[in-house]
Formats: structure tokens, sequence, C-alpha cells
């Protein structure tokens, strides 16, 4: 499989070469050339598969021939080593829980999956390669965590100072070893602008190997697929109109579920659920397109005023406006009906959910106002212990940490504080 620029202006390039560069030489994201879908019989049989052999056949196109099957198969096996459970709320709406791995964020399958893919890549390789990546929360724990050790790896995670909660920052900034954390005056966009300007920069690419650990990065993104797939293997048999209410920030996730669909999987409709960052809703409303400063909220790790894959999404439809918006509905949520939603939820579902997967749950509670007869599965991407000072303090009862959280609690920050990218770049250069 090759992939090219967004920007066009760069040569295609394998899927080795585009995880290592993470962006393209003209600052585009890198998308496949091709994408062939699965067999009928692939659907048809799903349900006498497991999840890894699920996850082999969707992604081994895309990463052909630079990983050998062999390889693949484990490194898929190493990725999925926990549950994806469904829980269903009412006959109308279920929740995927995609926070049981070693960080409690949906995107340590993403970011496992990369770290052992570029471990596989650097394995022979005596230069170093830094991966440089910005978080608004979940990401930079998730990142931490699955490039731990890993021989040949530097990591640089930024952060936007104050933003994030307790926890995740504890996640990013207590492993040591080559981990590093930088706590950025911004938001996250400015930790996501730092990043690319990086990417460009000779200086720092004549002197080391740079490369992404975010959704920009294929192989953080492309995994993501795996999760639409285990739900529709899970509830088909059951519910013909399956719908996908996403919690979405950077827009990778919502992305990877349409690459799912591309790949034949029935997928009825998505929805793009925001809180006040809300540049895609907008969007479909009024085909505007407008990026901007990103604004504080309680689901944090969807803080993003210019997401970065929402240019794979049109890439997906050629731009076409209303063939994307025949698939996909938005809708934006403040603090103030989140935190109505968590209620509710707790009250009565007896379910503790998340900021994140709280937007969610709205989301698919206004697609169903119009769509009755869908059954509509939104993502809780995060675990509610990881913000604990906005759960407890609306459903009024304490929750126990589990055991992937106590692990963290207590330990030693360590993150250097920047507010340039000179900073970066000096950091980086030393």
């Amino acid at each position: 499989m090759n992939y090219y620029s967004l920007n066009h202006k760069a040569p295609n390039t394998s899927f080795k070469d585009a995880v290592i560069k993470g962006l393209a030489p003209d600052r585009g994201l890198y998308f496949p050339e091709t994408i062939t879908p699965l067999p009928q019989s692939f659907f048809e049989n799903i349900d006498n598969l497991s999840y890894s052999e699920i996850a082999f056949e969707a992604i081994k196109q895309f990463v052909s021939p630079d990983i050998p099957e062999t390889i693949l198969k484990t490194i898929v096996e190493e990725t999925l080593s926990f549950e994806f459970p469904i829980v269903k709320l009412n006959d109308n709406i279920s929740t995927l829980e995609l926070f049981h791995g070693p960080t409690m964020a949906f995107k340590d399958v993403g970011a496992r999956f990369m770290a052992r893919c570029l471990g596989y890549f650097n394995k022979n390789n005596a230069n170093e390669v830094t991966v440089l990546v910005a978080t608004s929360g979940d990401t930079g724990g998730a990142v931490a965590n699955g490039f731990l050790g890993v021989k040949g790896v530097n990591v640089v995670i930024l952060y936007p100072s104050g933003k994030v909660s307790n926890i995740q920052e504890m996640q990013l900034t207590t492993l040591g070893q080559n981990i590093k954390a930088l706590e950025v005056d911004g938001v996250f966009d400015d930790c996501q602008d730092m990043v690319k300007r990086a990417f460009l920069d000779e200086e720092l690419t004549s002197k080391m190997q740079l490369t992404s650990a975010n959704s920009i990065n294929v192989a953080r993104w492309l995994p993501q697929l795996f999760y639409f797939m285990f739900a529709y293997k899970q509830l088909h048999k059951t519910h013909n109109e399956l719908v996908f209410s996403v919690p979405s920030g950077n827009f990778g996730n919502v992305c990877a579920g349409m690459m799912a669909q591309q790949l034949g999987l029935p997928i009825k409709h998505f929805i793009a659920s925001n809180n006040e960052n809300n540049v895609v809703t907008h969007y479909l409303k009024t085909e505007d397109y407008n990026p901007k400063p990103s604004v504080q909220t309680i689901s944090n790790a969807m803080d993003v005023g210019n997401p970065s894959n929402f240019i794979r999404i049109r890439e997906i439809y050629r731009n076409n406006f209303n063939a994307l918006k025949n698939n996909l509905s938005s809708y934006s949520f403040g603090d103030a009906e989140t935190k109505v939603a968590l209620k509710e939820i707790y009250d009565n579902y007896n379910y503790v959910a998340d900021p994140h997967g709280a937007v969610g749950y709205l989301g698919c509670k206004a697609y169903l106002e119009h769509n009755p007869n869908a059954h509509c599965v939104f993502l809780e991407t995060a675990h509610p212990t990881k913000f604990l000072d906005v759960v407890e303090a609306v459903i009024k009862v304490k929750q126990d940490l589990p055991e992937q959280i106590q692990s963290v609690m207590g330990n030693k920050k360590v993150a250097t504080r920047i507010s340039s990218y000179e900073e970066l770049k000096d950091f980086l250069l030393k």
C-alpha cells in the first residue's frame, strides 16, 4: 500500500515511510491510495472470528508489504490485550466501552499499534527516532505508555497547561525513561501547531528523525477502525440500523469509522458529537469551514478548534458536501447540558459515564428524535475516574479508582514549561 499527501505536493510513499515521517514534506496528511472492500463473507462469518482475526483482516491491506503477516498478527494480538464491551442502556442506545486498556482511554489501541510498528521498523536502525506528540488529554498518556521503553525511540509530549485533568497529567509526566513532557502555556491548538511547525523546520529535521503519534500518523489513526467492527460483531444479530455517535475532537475516531464503512462494514450513519468546539457542526449547517481558537470545556480531549483529520473525512467523500452530509450529522452541547446528561445516565440506567461519553449520549438522543428506528452506539472514550472532580460532583457518588489509575497517583510530575516554538526547538536540539 502506498500513501499520498492530501496537499498533493509530495511524492507518494510506503506505509513504513508514512509512519516514520508522520507528516508529508508538504505538510499534508497521508491517505491510502486505495481502499479495497473486504469480501461479504467476512461480515457474514464475523461471529466466528476473534477480535485479533477481525483486526488483522481489516488492517493488513494498509500495511502490506512493509510488515510481514506473521509479524502483523503478533502486533495486533499484543495491541488488543483487553476487552471492548457493549453496555445496553435501553432499546435504542448502547455504549461501546473503549477504556479497558492500560491508560483507560480509547487511544491505547492506536498508540500500542503504532509503537509496535515503529519498533519493528527501527529494530535494526542505529539512529534514534523522536516521536513528537500534542495532546488535549488522553493521547499523551496512551502514547507515553505505548512507547515506554521502546528501543531507539524518544517521546516528547506537549500538553496545554491547566487544561488536562490531574490524572491525565500524571499519566504523561511521571513515567520517565524515554518519555519527556512539555507543559505549554496555551491551548491544544498551540501544541498541535508547534508539532506541525517542527516537521517543517529543516534545521531540526536535518539533525534528527521526527515523527508524530497524533492521529495525523496513519499508524495511530487507522487501527481505530477496529472499534466499529467489534461493535458490529456484538450487535448485528439484534439491530439492523447501526448508528455511531462519536465524541469528536481531532476527528480521527469518526474518520476511522468511515474507513471501516469503506471496507464494507454496514454502518447506517455517523454522528460527530461536539462540545462547544463546534467547527464541524457549524460546517454541516452552513458549508462554511471556519477553524477558530479552541475553548476549554469539561470534555477537554475534544477541545480542538482546528481538527486535523477532517481533511481526511472530506477526502473520503471526494469533497462532496452533500455526500458527506448524508452520512454524517453533528450536534454541539455545552458543559451544562453535559452535566445534565451525566446525571440522567446515572439516574436512569445506573451507568457512570465520563464527560466525553455524555456528549456522545446527547448526540444519540438528538439523532433519535428524527430517526426512532435506529440503534445508536455512543463511544465511551475514557474511564470516568479520569475526570473525578466533574463526575463525582454531578452524580454525588464516590468512585473507586481502578488499578491503572492508582498506579500513577502520587508519582512525581516531571515536566518542562515552555511558551513558544523557539523553546520547543531548543529543547529538541539539546
